[in-house]
């Protein structure tokens, strides 16, 4: 009897060990603290591939910029120091500059998925950073310029930024200082509660979605409309890491991935209405530029980007391979014309 019992134990243990070995796990770090609203969002796309994945994949989260640098998540990721990060392309964007289109769109991510943009911009992370582009999450928020003091407009109805320290950071600095003039100041989002509250900056921007969760309306009291820009939030992995895994992770991941692509969009829209609500409450003013004014500043905005896209990727082996493809296939020249 206890030679059965311990057949039965030996199978049984030798059986779970097997379904261990079988599950793919990948190690995952996100670039923004947990308590803001797109790591958030991560954390429901690693909650839902869990779900779904159990015995298959599962996503081990290891933190975010405590646990590595937010600027250096992508190079690890390249490097296989990690699996998977979640993290915007301007953070690797001397590596991978055509990841400005994202930066530049008017699209979301459901209609780059459709018409192969995002394929497109998958192929490129494999061959420049050997790194598999799995999904742009949480598109179609844009960008508002975030002001202390009541913006100061020229004759002309231009944004006058004397005297205006601005935070910028890669994503906006082309745009920022080529074509607003603005004398800037880099600063990693997790300092820039600091140096507003000490007035080291008087301005920044962001993203429409976020500033209550930073806390930087407690010193931030003017909101410049027109908006500006897509956030070009994606998660990566190492493609050793993706070769890897089963058919059947692969599959999951992606499934979810494009899953969460859309869900996000709709989610984000609600938040930011809801975050202009509250914001509002709290004595948020906004104000805006008007006519050919705005529709200058939007134009730079979009071709300093591309500018800066064009510039970066002249400089690397493949040249301007996919320029026009990109721009064609990320910005849509007939709903700009609606708007």
């Amino acid at each position: 009897m206890k030679s059965i019992l311990a057949t039965v134990s030996i199978a049984a243990l030798a059986a779970s060990t097997l379904a261990a070995q079988a599950e793919d796990r990948l190690s995952a770090v996100h670039a923004f603290p947990t308590t803001l609203i797109y790591t958030q969002s991560f954390l429901e796309f690693v909650e839902k591939v869990n779900e779904r994945g159990e015995g298959v994949i599962q996503i081990d989260v290891r933190g975010g910029p405590e646990a590595i640098g937010m600027f250096q998540q992508a190079d690890a990721v390249r490097d296989g120091i990690v699996d998977m990060a979640y993290a915007p392309g301007s953070f690797y964007g001397g590596a991978l500059p055509e990841k400005d289109a994202l930066v530049a769109s008017n699209i979301t991510a459901i209609e780059a998925r459709e018409n192969g943009g995002i394929d497109l911009i998958n192929e490129i992370h494999q061959e420049k950073m050997g790194v598999y582009y799995l999904g742009w999450f949480d598109s179609g928020v844009s960008y508002n310029l975030w002001m202390v003091d009541e913006p100061k407009f020229t004759a002309d109805g231009k944004l006058d930024l004397t005297d205006v320290r601005l935070r910028g950071n890669a994503v906006y600095n082309a745009f920022f200082t080529n074509y607003l003039g603005a004398q800037v100041i880099d600063l990693p989002t997790t300092e820039v509660y600091s140096a507003l509250e000490r007035g080291v900056v008087n301005a920044s921007g962001w993203t429409q979605i976020g500033l209550v969760d930073l806390k930087w309306d407690e010193f931030v009291k003017y909101r410049v409309a027109p908006s500006f820009f897509s956030t070009d939030l994606g998660v990566i992995v190492n493609l050793e890491s993706w070769n890897a895994l089963s058919d059947e992770a692969k599959q999951i991941l992606q499934d979810v991935a494009i899953e969460h692509e859309r869900s996000s969009v709709e989610a984000l829209r609600q938040r930011r209405d809801e975050e202009f609500a509250t914001l509002a409450e709290r004595g948020m003013t906004e104000v805006s530029l008007e006519g050919e004014a705005a529709a200058e500043y939007l134009k730079a905005a979009r071709e300093e980007t591309w500018g800066r896209m064009r510039t970066q990727m002249e400089g690397h082996p493949m040249g301007l391979q996919h320029y026009d493809t990109l721009i064609g296939l990320f910005y849509d020249l007939e709903k700009a014309a609606a708007q």
